[in-house]
């Protein structure tokens, strides 16, 4: 089988047929209201997504309840009254041809505070965030967190989502379990690895009881936290074992923790072939001792790394984020032919508006037309 047509081959992950083995990470959009209700600009951007030829959009971390937002205008999914707008948007998706998950999150100590009017939960005190003010969850709070993830499920399901994704990674309120550098807790939620994977098995199990065995549920982790006494790489692979075996139907392999620099999952200058796929030597001890299927995210630019990655059994699917923010339909050229590695610079300017209130775009290309619109100007004048 050549090259591409092992990339654009049809596949099933649990029921779920996908035309190609792109799939669009989780990316936080900055384009719902400010109470977590989807709007027009958001559906837009879904459609997009699917007009190019994605295999599978992962709609971004959207908060199960209202203490865990992360960020401003993120996606909300705690109420039953925004699954109409939810649905709005899968059918949108779903008349233009495309597949849609969406990601299921709870910040913890990213919490942002001046949102929720409410103290952020830590795993366990003291926290690596000393500045910030937070509470250490109870069991108490683990229960109702179990049954708001259970919940978010079956409104993502009656929404029409095709699937969920639990965010484990990152640093968000689950990878903080299963941190060491956050979880120091002493009862059956800390300790080893097992342990710190319980809330995991007891989430996994709340949603297969809420949705059942057929529906498609995904779950994003980091290979490593890549910080002082973080998540390592094996308890990361024993964590993608307890995984599979709670029910899990794919993982996708990230890293890093937000907001630390250098080694956080956004990593600018991904400048050459090498330096893309930045977490294949991990994704491929994941793919050997898992026998679901692995998507591995982390700067991938390139057809010819797609391919590589796939074709070698480093990991079953591509993730991509910045290059499908410049380029939705990037797939779709590449399906067409044209080759060419994605227009992203890597430069991660792309969040900056969405932090402004205007949603997350390209900076860069909006700069670069805007230079061309000039020249072109002058020259007709000229």
């Amino acid at each position: 089988m050549d090259t591409a047509n092992n990339l654009f081959t049809e596949t099933i992950v649990n029921g779920l047929s996908l035309k190609n083995r792109f799939i669009r990470s989780a990316t936080w959009e900055g384009l719902a209201t400010p109470e977590g209700a989807i709007t027009p600009k958001l559906i837009d951007m879904m459609v997009s997504l699917a007009q190019g030829g994605v295999g599978l959009i992962i709609a971004s971390h959207s908060y199960v309840s209202k203490e865990g937002q992360g960020t401003p205008w993120q996606i909300g999914i705690h109420e039953d009254g925004l699954v109409n707008g939810l649905k709005e948007m899968t059918s949108a998706v779903h008349e233009n041809g495309g597949k849609i998950l969406i990601q299921l999150a709870y910040a913890g100590q990213y919490t942002v505070t001046d949102l929720t009017k409410q103290a952020a939960l830590a795993v366990s005190l003291p926290s690596p965030r000393p500045d910030f003010p937070c509470k250490e969850i109870t069991q108490d709070d683990i229960s109702s967190l179990i049954i708001s993830y259970a919940q978010a499920a079956q409104r993502a399901k009656h929404a029409g989502f095709d699937g969920i994704q639990l965010h484990s990674a990152h640093g968000y309120l689950l990878s903080q379990f299963l941190s060491p550098a956050y979880n120091h807790r002493t009862d059956e939620y800390g300790g080893d690895i097992k342990n710190r994977t319980r809330i995991h098995s007891e989430i996994l199990q709340a949603i297969r009881e809420a949705v059942g065995r057929d529906y498609p549920v995904f779950i994003k982790m980091n290979c490593a936290d890549f910080i002082e006494n973080g998540l390592n790489a094996d308890d990361s692979l024993q964590a993608a074992t307890i995984f599979t075996d709670a029910g899990a139907d794919a993982i996708e392999v990230s890293g890093g923790i937000i907001r630390t620099g250098k080694l956080s999952p956004s990593r600018p200058g991904i400048t050459s072939q090498e330096k893309e796929a930045y977490f294949k030597e991990y994704a491929q001890k994941f793919k050997a001792a898992s026998i679901i299927p692995l998507i591995l995210v982390g700067g991938i630019k390139s057809f010819e790394v797609a391919a590589e990655v796939v074709s070698e059994g480093i990991a079953d699917y591509i993730s991509m984020s910045r290059a499908l923010i410049r380029e939705p339909d990037l797939i779709q050229r590449w399906n067409n032919g044209d080759l060419r590695p994605a227009q992203c610079t890597s430069d991660n300017l792309c969040f900056t508006p969405g932090f402004q209130g205007q949603g997350v775009y390209c900076v860069t290309k909006e700069l670069e037309e805007k230079k061309i619109s000039a020249v072109n100007i002058k020259n007709e004048y000229s």
